[in-house]
């Protein structure tokens, strides 16, 4: 049986160590055992699985095939980013590190090479009964998707969700994350040419501890005020409470603003990141370092990221500005956008139904009833909370009541004569109507307007101007169907003569 390899005990073994360590002794214990365990796990589980889809008898390119690619993988950065990517596509949000150290997990392969010779001896001769055959089929059905699972849904990659310090290492500048690694070292942000271009790095804290949450660690102690050097009377101060900087120009004696987060920005980014709060926004520390023309400020902004001030003395936020080390992000207009899919379908419908000479009732019915399913479905069908990024049921019940909704009401429309003009005015309503509600609020989140209730407001005067000229439209088509049938008729004019009336 070419299952008899994934199906024997030690690889089943290896399948719950791998399941257990990924997300159990990681979270409680992560550093350098519980991080090589997954590897000597998963390298005597992976060639039983790799088997499965090669020819028969290709058990040594199995294993010859997963030590290559796992050798590819922690040695260079381009096999490291195809795997994440990879595992980002089978199991969600995942991350895989360039980690040449753990290469000392390959002799599990030959852990592997043994299990595979002891499935090849002579099979036992099954003994009589009707449950022996079942007990086997049943352990294939289940071994085979648990080893799946082991390999594939791996541990959430935890995500930085604050930057808490920055310090300043001669040329470098580093912000600190909560992200904890490998003994005494957490995820940093370095750059080196005074905060245009940033990596990350491992960045050694002494005395870094694991917090309450999974892979993150205690608050780092960071400098809340700090000096331009040589220049003592300059100084900078991060404002306990909004995320904002303030400046002295005095050494200290007074203050006063020199950047700060708007309210509407401020909206933006707690709808951003959905573990956010107005709180985690606030700075949490800064360090100042001299640059040829002047000198940069560098704030560790907590969900927020980074802000840097150059030597131009001009102030932005850069956020997280190397792809991968960003707190889990959300769409902030995603409500806003259903909203405006719904109106656009309302118009559309509308403008059909208008067109209708009979069955206005139910078809109106069935135009809410689509309506409020497309609403349903972009709000809630599609979250980034979920792993596999939609929740079915309400994308189920959303999609079937859209759906239904407007397959009945085309079919009243053919039904009911609909008109072809109305139609068109429909068909070009509807996606000006979506860009009259959704513009505003996508501008509103790329800062343009900053405030939400003046994108509200535009919006809302945009939506209704599209909406009265798509009525005035078709008011302006059934004044003129009646003109034209009153025209076809003619006039029941006396002095034009008829059998009755005409002179004697």
């Amino acid at each position: 049986m070419r299952l008899a390899w994934l199906c024997h005990p030690a690889t089943v073994v290896a399948t719950v160590v791998l399941l257990l360590n990924d997300h159990l002794l990681k979270h409680a214990h992560p550093g350098f055992v519980t991080g090589k365990l997954s590897d000597v796990a998963g390298l005597v589980v992976a060639p039983a699985l790799v088997a499965l889809v090669l020819a028969r008898r290709a058990d040594l390119a199995a294993t010859l095939t997963t030590g290559a690619l796992f050798t590819l993988v922690k040695t260079t950065e381009t096999g490291a980013q195809a795997a994440s990517h990879l595992w980002t596509l089978l199991a969600g949000p995942s991350r895989v590190l360039a980690d040449p150290t753990d290469l000392l997990a390959l002799p599990a392969l030959a852990l592997a090479w043994w299990v595979r010779g002891r499935t090849l001896g002579p099979r036992p001769r099954p003994q009589p009964g009707r449950w022996r055959p079942v007990a086997e089929r049943w352990r294939v059905v289940a071994g085979a998707p648990l080893a799946v699972v082991a390999v594939t849904a791996t541990s959430a990659y935890a995500l930085p969700s604050a930057a808490v310090a920055v310090r300043v290492e001669g040329e470098r500048v580093v912000v600190l994350t909560d992200l904890l690694q490998a003994g005494d070292s957490v995820t940093g942000l370095v750059s080196a040419d005074g905060g245009r271009t940033w990596r990350e790095e491992a960045v050694t804290v002494p005395g870094a501890g694991p917090s309450p949450g999974a892979g993150h660690t205690r608050p780092t102690e960071a400098m809340s005020a700090a000096c331009v050097p040589f220049q003592p009377r300059r100084c900078y101060r991060v404002v306990p409470g909004p995320p904002a900087v303030e400046q002295s120009d005095d050494g200290g004696a007074t203050w006063h603003p020199s950047w700060e987060l708007s309210e509407g920005r401020t909206e933006v980014l707690v709808r951003t990141y959905p573990n956010a709060d107005r709180s985690s926004l606030r700075p949490r520390g800064l360090a100042v370092q001299p640059r040829p023309g002047g000198h940069v400020v560098v704030v560790a902004c907590g969900a927020a990221g980074i802000v840097v001030r150059d030597v131009s003395g001009g102030w932005r936020l850069v956020g997280w500005p190397v792809e991968g080390t960003a707190p889990p992000l959300t769409d902030p207009v995603h409500g806003e956008r259903g909203a405006a899919g719904a109106f656009a379908l309302a118009v559309l419908l509308g403008a059909l139904g208008t067109g209708m000479r009979r069955l206005h009732t139910p078809y109106t019915l069935l135009a809410v009833l689509g309506c409020g399913g497309l609403y349903h479905t972009a709000a809630h069908g599609f979250t980034d909370r979920s792993w596999i990024g939609v929740d079915p049921l309400a994308l189920a019940l959303g999609g079937a009541a859209t759906l239904l909704g407007v397959v009945g009401c085309l079919s009243l429309a053919a039904a009911g004569r609909a008109r072809r003009r109305a139609l068109l005015v429909g068909l070009a309503g509807g996606p000006l109507a979506f860009a009259a509600a959704y513009a505003p609020f996508h501008g509103w989140a790329r800062g343009t307007p900053d405030s939400y209730g003046g994108a509200v407001a535009l919006a809302a005067c945009l939506s209704v101007a599209v909406l009265a000229a798509a009525t005035a439209t078709v008011a302006r088509l059934a004044a003129t169907r009646v003109s034209r049938r009153a025209a076809e008729h003619g006039p029941d004019d006396y002095l034009a003569g008829s059998s009755t009336s005409s002179p004697t």
